[in-house]
């Protein structure tokens, strides 16, 4: 009989490795487009910049999803979070005015389970192609002795590209400005450390006795912007853009102005989910905290010229997007906080 491989010995299953990636390979090439130069399995992946450009610029991006792994393991579910990581990192390259390239993942797991790998690296692939990007390289690492039985982590890298003069920035906002909110699926990925505490949700079985409707809420994957927003970036309206994720409105929004403006803010110019109310009110959260932690409705926030609002809504209406005017930049005097608010706020 013939001994077992010594790396088998040692928790390391190759030929499980191999599984994983046949079984996700058909959604991978899926994503692949002319751009791409090298085929799945290269030692490093080739991509050709897309041709028109006369002075190119490359953003790129990079992050993971947090501990809203730590409920896609609970429920096992791992069809959706590669959804999030997606749109975590090509959220923030659209922010700045770019068109998808391409994503590269890496995916670190306790043991290589074929068909639970397929499906994460799956759900990355049919997520890259929603935005149009190649999903063109990563890396599966199987690391016994690392991760708790059934645990992973995930992140990715992503680039974008942007002809230099069609760059976003904080520069370009101005006073009089419209700021224009797009709704969020949810939670996104973020604050989901505080929400397992308010939640109880520190053992697996916890949250497979949540309400069922929860725990489908609670998995809702952060919504990718793209293909709401790129169609705008050509048109010229929008002169910056605040991507809504850890730190909330308050802490991403003045990141896309400078400090010689402040945001106005009302309080009831969108639609708040109650999926905030509930975690508001599972831990009595103050304002300052669901401020600080959560999105609370919003996950991207355009800075729109004036003259552009009628014919941007109308655009995002013909398309059954819905977008909200939640106000507008003003000059900063010297004793301004960065956004001032109006309206009753929906918490203490």
């Amino acid at each position: 009989m013939k001994p077992e491989n010594a790396y088998a010995a040692a928790g390391v299953d190759v030929h499980s490795g191999k599984q994983s990636v046949e079984q996700m390979q058909a959604a991978v090439n899926a994503t692949f487009n002319a751009q791409v130069l090298t085929p799945l399995g290269s030692f490093g992946s080739a991509f050709a910049l897309p041709t028109g450009f006369q002075s190119p610029v490359l953003i790129s991006g990079t992050d993971g999803v947090g501990t809203k792994l730590l409920l896609t393991i609970a429920a096992q579910k791992y069809d959706t979070i590669g959804q999030d990581l997606v749109a975590m990192v090509m959220n923030d390259v659209l922010a700045q005015g770019a068109q998808p390239l391409f994503m590269l993942d890496y995916l670190a797991v306790d043991k290589m389970r074929p068909k639970t790998v397929a499906t994460i690296v799956s759900s990355i692939a049919e997520a890259s192609q929603k935005i149009g990007a190649a999903l063109i390289g990563g890396e599966s690492a199987e690391l016994p002795g690392m991760y708790a039985k059934n645990h992973y982590d995930l992140a990715g890298f992503g680039l974008g590209v942007v002809e230099k003069d069609a760059m976003l920035s904080a520069t370009q906002a101005q006073a009089g400005d419209i700021l224009i909110g797009l709704p969020s699926s949810g939670l996104h990925a973020n604050g989901y450390s505080l929400v397992r505490k308010l939640f109880n949700l520190n053992e697996p079985d916890a949250f497979n006795q949540l309400d069922e409707k929860l725990q489908t809420t609670l998995l809702t994957p952060t919504r990718l912007y793209h293909p709401i927003v790129g169609p705008l970036l050509k048109k010229g309206w929008i002169h910056s853009i605040a991507h809504i994720t850890g730190g909330g409105i308050v802490e991403n929004l003045p990141r896309a102005y400078g400090s010689d403006l402040t945001a106005h803010l009302e309080w009831g110019s969108w639609p708040i989910q109650n999926i905030f109310d509930q975690v508001q009110s599972a831990g009595n959260l103050s304002l300052e905290d669901m401020l600080l932690t959560f999105n609370n409705g919003l996950g991207m926030i355009l800075i729109v010229t004036p003259e552009a609002v009628t014919p941007l809504l109308q655009t995002l209406a013909a398309s059954q997007q819905v977008a909200y005017k939640i106000g507008e930049l003003q000059p900063a005097t010297s004793t301004d906080e960065r956004i001032q608010w109006k309206g009753q706020a929906p918490w203490p």
